[in-house]
């Protein structure tokens, strides 16, 4: 009943999107206007969005198969073949492609949806995992290359900033699309293509002076998180303030968005800290897998509750088993296996997320057929 109440909240709740980027409106909407005109309008936007996801997955699995621990690109170790690195940039610029495209054959068929913005934003919150493990392959965490917490760290500034824009909706109604994402898409695609043609050696050289090609890597996803993401999304949020048209006027309701996602960096970050086997060097991939999974389910929630006009969930029920299972950990009850531990803890989660997703868009989808 719950569900069904959710579904019908869903299907009248109001989509409204606000894309400022100089990228996207003189060069990518032109480009994307241009691909929807050739595909074939029985083509489902959904199928669209999910194709696109699943492309960044591929690039997920194929770079896990040859670069498991991310030491391939480390000098004196095996290299990721070239053919590898032309796939990855073919696949993560479809990806992006599709990803938009796929509102725009939803409003040239007239088969636009609340459930369809729900799949999109959803898939895009976890697609933030399998980019950011992807792209790292490209440097690894050899002399040359990033650190498993520096990268840590990286992952949750492009988590954090995947939630500003739903944190703004919450509150504004309005979804200000991030200036950082089309630059980093495109910037990712042509790396892969230049790493497949020069090769990661490159990468080991100063780009200028002592400065890495890993210090430009981590610039730009600090700088676009602190010179544009964030400035925007507060000033986005005081001008609806200033404006009294804030959905939320307690400070409270306003940042209670914020809860879950500070509760699993909080526990994750106090896994990796005090881990016995210090997991994040053992098993980074795996660990990486299951904070992105659990953020972007705290995402999904976030955004159907922005899209049904309710009140932000305070606790996410995934981060009490998980509170449990580190308490476990720190105290030396599972030292012996805590690497199947957690594999078996990130299964959960991959399973608990998609169980979710389905319990959602099958309601939803049903109401509206």
């Amino acid at each position: 009943m719950l569900r069904w109440a959710l579904a019908v909240q869903i299907a009248f709740s109001e989509w409204r999107a606000v894309d400022t980027n100089p990228l996207s409106i003189y060069v990518m909407h032109p480009f994307w206007n241009s691909v929807v005109k050739v595909l074939p309008t029985w083509l489902a936007p959904n199928l669209i969005t999910f194709t696109g996801f699943m492309f960044l997955v591929l690039n997920f699995l194929i770079l896990s198969f040859y670069d498991f621990d991310f030491y391939a690109s480390a000098q004196g170790y095996s290299h990721v073949p070239s053919w590898v690195w032309v796939a990855a940039g073919l696949f993560n610029f479809l990806a992006y492609t599709l990803d938009g495209v796929d509102g725009k054959q939803a409003r040239r068929t007239n088969s636009s949806t609340p459930l369809g913005e729900l799949f999109d934003h959803g898939l895009d919150s976890w697609a933030c995992v399998f980019f950011v493990c992807s792209v790292y392959s490209v440097f690894g965490r050899g002399e040359s290359g990033v650190g498993v917490v520096t990268l840590y760290f990286l992952l949750w500034v492009v988590l954090f900033s995947f939630i500003l824009s739903h944190w703004e909706k919450y509150n504004t109604g309005v979804l200000f699309l991030p200036w950082g994402y089309d630059l980093s898409q495109v910037t990712i695609s042509v790396v892969y293509i230049v790493t497949a043609w020069v090769g990661v050696e490159t990468w080991y050289l100063p780009f200028f002076w002592n400065i890495y090609y890993r210090d430009v890597f981590i610039v730009m996803i600090l700088g676009c998180l602190f010179t544009v993401t964030l400035p925007m999304s507060l000033y986005n949020v005081l001008k609806a303030y200033r404006s009294k048209t804030l959905k939320h006027s307690s400070v409270y309701e306003a940042f209670l968005p914020f809860l879950s996602p500070l509760l699993l960096f909080i526990l994750s970050s106090l896994w990796v800290a005090l881990s016995p086997t210090d997991i994040l060097q053992q098993q980074p991939r795996a660990f990486y897998l299951m904070v992105g999974t659990a953020f972007a389910n705290v995402t999904c929630k976030l955004i159907v509750c922005q899209m049904s006009n309710t009140r932000c969930q305070p606790l996410n029920w995934l981060l009490l088993p998980m509170a449990a299972l580190v308490l476990l950990i720190l105290t030396g009850l599972l030292n012996q296996s805590e690497t199947g531990v957690l594999y078996l803890w990130t299964g959960v989660v991959l399973l608990a997320h998609v169980h979710y997703g389905v319990s959602v868009v099958r309601p939803a989808r049903f109401h509206h057929e």
